[in-house]
C-alpha cells in the first residue's frame, strides 16, 4: 500500500482521538475547580493530598503524555527509556519548583504553545525529518531536557494563578512534584505496555511513520489553540 494511502487510513482511525487529546491538552495544565478550592484553602503542610493532586495532574495531562509517547516511540530498552524520562522529569521538576517558589511569571499561552511545538518536534524527529532538513541529527537527550523545562513551567504558570498559602508552601509544592513524577511513571507504564503489544504486531513497521504524522498534527492543533488564545487576550 502506498505510504500516502496508508497515512490517510491510519489518520482516519487515530486523528479523532488525538484531536480530542490535543483539545484537552489545551487546558491540560488547568486545575479543576474542586482542586483549586483545596489548593487555596490548604494552610500548613499536607503531604499526601498534594502528592495525590500531582499524580492526578500528570495522568490527565495529555500534553505531557503526547510528548512522552513521541519520546519513547522508538526506545526499546528500559535503560534508554529510563534515561530519557529522567531527563524530562529533571527539567519538569526544576521549572515547576523554581517557577512557583520564585514567582517567576511567563505568559501561559506562549509556554503552552511551546509545549505543543515539543510534540511537533518529537514527531518530526521520529520521522527523520529533522536530519533531512538540518543535515544533522540534533541531540535528542538535550531536546528532551529543554522541553521538560517548558513543560514544568506550563504547570507553574497555572499554580501561580492560585492564592497559595505561604504556610507550608515549600513542602506542599515538593509533595506535588513527587506526585507528578509518580503519575508520570504510572502513565508511562500503561503506554509502554500498549506499545509493547503494538510493536509485536506485523503492522507496526508500516504504521510507525503514519502514527507520527498524526502525532504531529495533534501538536499543531495544540499550538494553534494557544497562539489564538494569546492573540485574542
Amino acid at each position: 500500500m502506498p505510504r500516502t494511502s496508508s497515512t490517510l487510513r491510519i489518520g482516519r482511525l487515530l486523528l479523532p482521538l488525538l484531536l480530542v487529546l490535543a483539545a484537552g491538552a489545551a487546558c491540560a495544565h488547568g486545575v479543576a475547580e474542586e482542586d483549586k478550592a483545596y489548593f487555596e484553602q490548604a494552610s500548613g503542610t499536607h503531604i499526601l493530598p498534594f502528592i495525590y493532586l500531582g499524580a492526578k495532574h500528570m495522568v490527565t495531562g495529555y500534553d505531557h503524555l503526547l510528548f512522552l509517547f513521541g519520546v519513547i516511540f522508538f526506545l526499546y530498552r528500559l535503560k534508554d527509556v529510563g534515561a530519557y524520562v529522567t531527563l524530562f522529569a529533571l527539567g519538569h521538576s526544576i521549572t515547576l519548583l523554581s517557577g512557583v517558589l520564585s514567582e517567576t511569571r511567563i505568559n501561559p499561552y506562549i509556554i503552552d504553545a511551546i509545549i505543543g511545538f515539543s510534540v511537533v518536534y518529537k514527531a518530526l524527529d521520529n520521522m527523520g525529518a529533522l536530519r533531512r532538513v538540518l543535515g544533522f541529527q540534533p541531540n535528542t537527550k538535550a531536546a528532551v531536557l529543554v522541553f521538560g523545562l517548558f513543560h514544568g513551567f506550563g504547570l507553574a504558570t497555572k499554580l501561580q494563578e492560585l492564592a497559595l498559602s505561604k504556610d507550608g508552601l515549600v513542602p506542599n509544592i515538593l509533595s506535588f512534584n513527587v506526585g507528578v513524577e509518580i503519575g508520570q511513571m504510572l502513565a508511562l507504564s500503561a503506554i509502554l505496555i500498549a506499545m509493547g503489544y503494538w510493536r509485536r504486531s506485523a503492522t507496526f513497521g508500516r504504521q510507525a511513520f503514519n502514527a507520527n504524522v498524526v502525532l504531529m498534527i495533534a501538536g499543531f492543533v495544540l499550538m494553534g489553540y494557544q497562539l489564538t488564545g494569546f492573540a485574542v487576550t
